[in-house]
């Protein structure tokens, strides 16, 4: 089993629906069983995946080890793919986690849902905190979102710098160019000065996610930004096996 972290120290960098798409190619593209985390406590990928979900138990009682995870898991309506539903339970997290005083709790929770899930995408709320670092710690892989702009990409390298403190021999980091649009003079520059770095483009369709309640690859499968998460995730899959 392996976990794929996708995480942004900010919000507007399209950190959702990456992690939606990738969770989609996880249990479709790579037919792997397939769980997607969601521990934002704005709930955006479970209302894009699970809007009619009946609310139960709270999320963050997992967290507090009051429920066991298996008692929150909603199918989707996608083959091989569950969710790990979140609510605002989970907004004040890191205060949740300093209380507790658990410094790999999400590390062992992931680890007893092992057995049932060959990849764990979780969609990471914003923010370098305590949360961030309990994530981090059980991480295959942190894949890093980010707006192409010569801003970003210095906030992306002050926190690649700042998880590279906390993680010692931790999991690599992708950095992904996200919502792309080749228009705009800001984002081809950026394009330029890395040009091996995964570009995901922007377009409509990405938007439709929350109206249709559905990842790309269920409605747009042709769509460019599709694609390019299929590459990504091809690329991610390889980079799994090669730490193998």
């Amino acid at each position: 089993m392996a976990t794929i972290t996708v995480y942004s120290s900010k919000g507007g960098v399209g950190k959702t629906t990456l992690s939606v798409n990738l969770a989609w190619a996880a249990a479709t593209l790579s037919a792997r069983r397939t769980l997607l985390w969601d521990l934002d406590g704005q709930s955006a990928a479970s209302f894009i995946l699970a809007p009619d979900r009946k609310s139960g138990k709270k999320a963050s009682e997992v967290i507090e080890r009051d429920v066991a995870p298996e008692k929150l898991i909603v199918k989707t309506g996608i083959p091989r793919l569950d969710l790990l539903p979140a609510d605002p339970s989970l907004r004040t997290l890191d205060l949740l986690f300093s209380e507790l005083g658990a410094k790999k709790r999400l590390q062992k929770i992931a680890g007893e849902l092992a057995s049932l899930y060959d990849r764990i995408i979780v969609d990471c709320p914003p923010g370098l905190g305590v949360t961030a670092d309990q994530i981090i710690q059980g991480s295959s892989l942190i894949v890093l979102p980010m707006i192409p702009s010569a801003l970003s990409m210095r906030t992306a390298d002050e926190l690649r710098e700042h998880l590279n403190e906390r993680r010692k021999a931790g999991p690599p980091i992708l950095p992904v160019f996200n919502l792309v649009d080749r228009r705009r003079l800001s984002h081809r520059q950026a394009l330029d000065t890395a040009p091996d770095m995964s570009v995901v483009p922007m377009a409509s369709v990405v938007e439709q996610m929350a109206e249709r309640h559905a990842p790309l690859g269920a409605y747009a499968p042709k769509s460019a930004p599709a694609k390019a998460i299929a590459d990504l995730w091809t690329g991610i899959e390889k980079r799994l096996s090669k730490g193998k």
